[in-house]
């Protein structure tokens, strides 16, 4: 049914004239249509622009699938798929295009400026996450692979999607909160799909640990490859994966939206295991960490470069080339410079330490975060942390922690417990100026704590920019309640 129904979604594209250079612009819910509209989008090769509303007075028509039922307003642009599906020729003849057309412009939240339409081609995303996915997970015909990524985000798009298919993979979708009802929902379905491959984020092995492992409940022993990627994983969530998935070859990878996959990682069962390491540089990619003037550093905190270009990687910016050069290839020449610190060891292998302005300068120390929140995902009663540089008047940036604690465990005493722990692990120039604990993070539908909410929520009293890729609203509230809390005892 899927090839067939992806057949119709290709012809309605050539039916509104999409073909090789031309823009579509296409409103895609958050359900699992999406999966067909990216394999056709592949098939047509028009390059695809994926927006959250329709606003752009330079759309013509819009497609509209009625997935509920209900009755809906349609304007004279608006075509409903199933009016015009069968009306489509047997056959079309096949346009093919350069192998490095644009196939897809996926936006990215603009950590480094307002958010900017990544351009990727076509066979270069397919062709490239065909093989990582292939050997960053084993990736074999007979596999269930289970991406939990939300069906918005690129993850899911790389390795449900083109990644699992490619290759032949049942690929499994779920559709909703993973802890809702129940957080054993992700335990069942393993259980009950018999999942052998799993790709997901550190985030959500730390929900899994905060809710406690359901001992004996539950046979997880058809689960052979766990690939990660999306924040930098704790040795503590590494180690909490090789306990309870005992039969499984974790993988860490680094990625970002303009690689379009994961160039530092592992090879299943081929490439030695570090846990929290991001793995190592993958089938002819150069990835090297440097200082300011781009000379090579080992073990010592760095940017993160890419030196020589991969096929999947970023092409352009949707029609801002010269913000392409100078962001990208503007801060050291010779180089895609990632915009991540990380470390590489005398192994070969990387630690991503997090984004540069997660790498915060305390009267003149530099302090990571992900080495803060390390040290933090030891204090036994904590499920999740985060860490975010504030300004101070005097030390430039101080460091402010938020905390989840584990269900059912008393906070009492847990806000000296973390200072304790950083001032044992780092030093007291490393002592946060305040530990805020919170029943909830802000984060984005793959699970990602948004740092940049927490940070204004705790110095402007709310969220000033942009929302987007916010999956649970009420997070603020808490958070803002939390924070009004904290004021009100201190005063």
């Amino acid at each position: 049914m899927l090839p067939v129904r992806s057949s119709f979604q290709y012809h309605i594209l050539w039916f509104f004239h999409s073909g090789p250079g031309k823009q579509d612009f296409a409103l895609q819910a958050k359900d699992n249509n999406n999966g067909r509209w990216n394999i056709q989008k592949r098939q047509a090769r028009g390059a695809e622009k994926r927006v959250d509303e329709i606003k752009f007075q330079s759309v013509e028509k819009v497609i509209v699938v009625r997935n509920a039922g209900n009755d809906v307003d349609l304007n004279q642009r608006d075509v409903e798929f199933d009016k015009i599906v069968y009306s489509m020729p047997d056959k079309i003849k096949m346009e093919y295009p350069e192998a490095n057309d644009p196939g897809i412009v996926f936006y990215t939240s603009g950590t480094t400026g307002r958010p900017k339409g990544v351009v990727l081609s076509g066979a270069g995303f397919l062709v490239n996450n065909y093989v990582y996915a292939r050997y960053h997970l084993d990736l074999r015909k007979s596999d269930i692979l289970w991406c939990t990524a939300d069906i918005g985000w690129l993850t899911m798009h790389i390795w449900g999607i083109i990644g699992a298919l490619s290759n032949g993979t049942t690929t499994l979708f779920y559709e909703g909160a993973m802890d809702h009802p129940s957080i054993e929902n992700f335990y069942r379905i393993i259980e009950r799909y018999g999942v052998t491959k799993i790709f997901t984020a550190p985030t959500l092995i730390r929900m899994l640990m905060r809710y406690g492992y359901p001992e004996g409940k539950y046979d997880l022993s058809s689960v052979k490859v766990i690939g990660l990627v999306g924040e930098p994983l704790n040795p503590e969530a590494w180690y909490w994966i090789r306990k309870h998935f005992a039969s499984a070859f974790i993988n860490n990878t680094w990625g970002q939206t303009e690689t379009a996959g994961t160039p530092l990682a592992g090879s299943a069962f081929a490439t030695g295991m570090k846990a929290g390491s991001s793995g190592i540089e993958f089938l002819g990619a150069h990835v090297d960490v440097v200082d300011d003037h781009g000379n090579s550093v080992i073990n010592t905190p760095g940017n993160l470069v890419i030196r020589r270009p991969i096929p999947m990687m970023i092409r352009d910016l949707w029609e801002e080339h010269e913000r392409f050069l100078n962001e990208y290839y503007g801060r050291i020449p010779g180089v895609y410079y990632t915009y991540d610190v990380a470390l590489k060891d005398d192994d070969g292998h990387f630690w991503v330490l997090g984004r540069n302005d997660d790498v915060i300068n305390v009267a003149g120390h530099r302090l990571s975060t992900m080495e803060m929140e390390s040290l933090i995902a030891e204090v036994d009663s904590v499920a999740e942390c985060a860490v975010v540089g504030v300004s101070d008047e005097i030390k430039g940036l101080v460091p402010v922690v938020f905390v989840t604690p584990k269900n059912s465990v008393n906070s009492d005493g847990l806000e000296a417990a973390i200072v304790k722990k950083i001032e044992d692990g780092l030093g007291k120039f490393a002592r946060p100026a305040d530990v805020i604990v919170v029943d909830e993070m802000p984060k984005t539908p793959s699970g990602k704590i948004l740092r940049r909410f927490l940070r204004e929520v705790y110095m402007n009293g709310d969220v000033v920019g942009d929302r987007t890729g916010l999956e649970n609203p009420s997070s603020i509230e808490k958070l803002k309640l939390a924070l009004e809390n904290r004021t009100n005892q201190n005063t």
